[in-house]
């Protein structure tokens, strides 16, 4: 589980495909700090497994399914990434819970100064928008950011100078793709009200009749 606080940025060293499937080696330091073999790191929000280290890079292997499903695909020497360790119980929550289960991708269609911030204006699919709600939360690219406002095709979040200047963002410009995964709860409150109505229902009685004055003791 992540909280979608970026810790740093780190660099693509090489990408080597291997079939479908590539492993990823990146520069990096702060998520370097007592790293072990088999610890979860995301990278530009996607969770991945850390299998070999040094104390200047550690690399992933990226499957087919990710590949298919992120903007990783489309990762290169040189590139910078957003970067964030699992938290540790009893960590400060300060964003909100992010699995690094990307739901799909989306494009930047717009960025342009408002005031101190930044707005950018996110293209989506509908099967990523329909969890999207004014003032709620989504992930990009592994950054917690609260939603502007939401249409049919898209929404808006605003970006203060630091996470700017401290993520991936400060690079992307119109046409670029991001990695979105949607608040959790909306999910599993979808999959509940879902289930919900494929049970039975009880027969409902309307009105009084002689077998409900019966079973409550009127007759």
């Amino acid at each position: 589980m992540f909280t979608g606080l970026v810790e740093e940025v780190g660099v693509v060293e090489s990408v080597t495909e291997d079939g479908q499937a590539c492993r990823m080696v990146i520069r990096a330091e702060r998520v370097l700090e007592g790293v072990r073999v088999g610890d979860s790191i995301a990278v530009n929000g996607v969770c991945l497994t850390v299998t070999a280290h040094t104390d200047r890079q550690f690399s992933v292997d990226v499957m087919p399914e990710t590949l298919n499903k992120t903007s990783l695909r489309q990762a290169k020497r040189g590139q910078i990434v957003n970067l964030e360790r699992a938290m540790r119980l009893g960590d400060r929550f300060g964003g909100h819970i992010v699995s690094g289960h990307v739901d799909g991708t989306g494009t930047i269609l717009s960025r342009h100064p408002h005031a101190n911030a930044v707005l950018f204006r996110i293209g989506a699919e509908p099967d990523v928008l329909k969890y999207v709600v004014p003032r709620g939360s989504i992930c990009l690219d592994g950054i917690s950011l609260t939603v502007v406002d939401v249409d049919a095709e898209s929404f808006s979040v605003s970006i203060i100078p630091h996470t700017l200047a401290h993520t991936n963002l400060r690079d992307k410009r119109i046409g670029d793709p991001v990695n979105l995964e949607a608040d959790v709860i909306g999910k599993y409150v979808e999959r509940l009200l879902a289930w919900r109505s494929e049970q039975p229902q009880p027969e409902r009685r309307t009105g009084l009749t002689p077998e409900f004055l019966r079973e409550h003791g009127f007759v």
